[in-house]
């Protein structure tokens, strides 16, 4: 658009801005007819600063950067790489904090016994389960956490 283009569209805009002001103050009162004067006296500013047209130039780049945005495939393909990422990146601090709560909790196994999820190797079991269930003295289930928490609640008073 020209100048005189510009000027007309502003024109417009002020002298129907200054009616709704008019109208603003005759029905509304003066707090409404004075913040109609203001947004109206925003048009000319911005026409005689020139920040109309680089308004328009702003949503005309974002207008052209939604529809490339839109139309084009490696567009697409930058915004799954991009969603990608970030789903590995918070999977990544979900496991961090995962193994942190567990380092903390009680250490990790190491060897065998580790890579198959922390079991004890099959000779531990057996003897584990004899030795708790002695040591219990209440005829244990043959399961150690079972034990474990047969003995708490014993130690809370609950049967």
């Amino acid at each position: 658009m020209d100048d005189v283009a510009w000027l007309a569209l502003c024109t417009a805009l002020t002298v129907l801005g200054a009616i709704a002001t008019w109208v603003a103050f005759r029905r509304r009162g003066a707090a409404a007819g004075l913040r109609l004067a203001g947004l109206t006296l925003l048009v000319p500013a911005a026409y005689l600063t020139r920040t109309l047209k680089m308004f328009t130039r702003i949503v005309d780049a974002v207008a052209d950067w939604v529809l490339t945005l839109v139309l084009v495939p490696t567009v697409w393909a930058g915004i799954v790489l991009a969603g990608l990422a970030v789903v590995l990146l918070v999977a990544s601090s979900a496991l961090r904090a995962r193994q942190l709560s567990r380092a903390g909790a009680t250490p990790a196994p190491r060897g065998r016994a580790a890579r198959r999820g922390g079991d004890a190797p099959a000779g531990a079991v057996g003897a584990g389960a004899a030795g708790s269930s002695s040591a219990g003295g209440s005829g244990g289930s043959g399961d150690a956490e079972m034990d474990e928490i047969e003995a708490l609640l014993r130690k809370r008073g609950i049967d």
